[in-house]
């Protein structure tokens, strides 16, 4: 699916063996960057852990890192065991405004998920995203904003203020139930997964979607895996379309 402006992202970039439950090998296996869904170079790695038995739906244990072995906080790691869902209706999430900033910077929401973004600062925002189809601007206010932002589409969804630029945030829509993001360290759980062979995918502002599978063994209770993570360098600043709206 700790927000950005605390690690100090640029504003610019708004706009692996599989273990078979029974050693813990630890061999990289390469993964490609998926193509279709690419929102920057990466590449994935997925290092095979434990597995303890007993349960049909297990819980999965994921440690996100970067090449240096550093844990990656905001990473969204999503499982898709089934057809592709959209959240049950009523769904809600937020995204604050503090301090001119997004928080969390980063969130992660099924497909289908009302998003609101009130403003908790003395100051307007104009919140808004490019991110076609989920794109949507919400004009100038302060507070409550005036209806929460349905999202209805996969994707990335890149967040920001037109009077703010050093406002930067992120919305990881997904298609699936099993979904988390990840906290400092880089740690995060997803429980509920079936037994089999499971696509899963991981998206990091800093390294794009990579792709790669896990498989949940039957009777298994918990799986752990490591996913490193190649960071992509950052792409050179566009221009702010909304910019044209306002004077000096």
């Amino acid at each position: 699916m700790a927000g950005h402006a605390g690690r100090g992202i640029d504003a610019s970039r708004r706009l692996r063996r599989q273990g078979d439950g029974r050693a813990a090998a630890s061999l990289p296996m390469k993964i490609s960057p998926r193509p279709a869904r690419l929102a920057g170079r990466s590449t994935l790695v997925l290092l095979a852990g434990l597995a303890c038995p007993q349960a049909l739906a297990a819980r999965l244990d994921v440690r996100v890192i970067d090449d240096r072995g550093t844990g990656m906080a905001d990473a969204v790691v999503s499982v898709i065991a089934g057809a592709p869902s959209a959240a049950p209706p009523g769904t809600r999430a937020a995204i604050d405004q503090r301090d001119r900033r997004f928080a969390p910077g980063v969130i992660a929401v099924q497909r289908g998920t009302a998003v609101s973004f009130p403003n908790s600062d003395d100051v307007r925002h104009h919140v808004y995203s490019f991110s076609r189809p989920n794109d949507f601007q919400i004009r100038l206010y302060h507070g409550e904003s005036s209806e929460p932002v349905t999202f209805e589409h996969r994707g990335i969804v890149s967040l920001g203020c037109n009077i703010h630029d050093g406002m930067v945030g992120f919305i990881a829509v997904v298609d699936t139930p099993h979904f988390a993001t990840s906290g400092t360290g880089g740690t995060l759980s997803i429980d509920g997964l079936p037994p089999g062979r499971h696509e899963l995918d991981v998206w990091h502002p800093d390294a794009g979607w990579s792709e790669t599978t896990v498989l949940i063994e039957p009777a298994t209770q918990t799986v752990r895996r490591t996913l490193v993570l190649t960071p992509a360098m950052a792409p050179p600043a566009a221009a702010n379309p909304l910019q044209s709206l306002f004077g000096d």
